[in-house]
């Protein structure tokens, strides 16, 4: 049911995507497009594709994408080209990725970790308070 729902919603964005004029949003020339690593289109129709309708994207924008993507990519295969085999498997790929596919996890497990200093904070600074009225108890008598 809700990966219906996405794909209604992915549907809805791309369609809307079509509905933006041509002239509105800024063309790359066939010579810089040449030099960048993929094909741009396919690189703005995935960025429309989870944008909202209302977006535009420049066209420094999309060259940067461009260029970031192919730039992973080529990351990706300086890791994968570290591995002695002569044939590259899904395994090899999965090694290779696995920082970039963690990233989330490690965002949560960061989130994870400072809300719990923040709780040994508080404790810290609720032991302070109680020692400091023993403390006080202590210098009156």
């Amino acid at each position: 049911m809700e990966s219906e729902n996405q794909q209604e919603q992915m549907e809805e964005k791309e369609d809307a995507a079509k509905d933006i004029p041509k002239e509105v949003e800024e063309e790359i020339s066939p010579e810089e497009e040449q030099k960048l690593p993929f094909p741009n289109a396919t690189i703005v129709r995935i960025m429309k594709g989870y944008l909202d309708r209302d977006k535009m994207i420049k066209k420094e924008v999309k060259i940067a994408m461009n260029r970031w993507l192919g730039e992973i990519c080529a990351k990706v295969s300086r890791d994968m080209n570290r591995f002695p085999y002569v044939m590259l498997h899904m395994h090899e790929f999965d090694q290779a990725t696995r920082f970039y596919r963690n990233m989330e996890e490690f965002d949560k497990e960061k989130e994870r970790i400072l809300a719990h200093l923040e709780a040994i904070k508080k404790d810290i600074e609720k032991l302070e308070r109680d020692l400091g009225k023993k403390e006080e108890i202590l210098v009156k008598f």
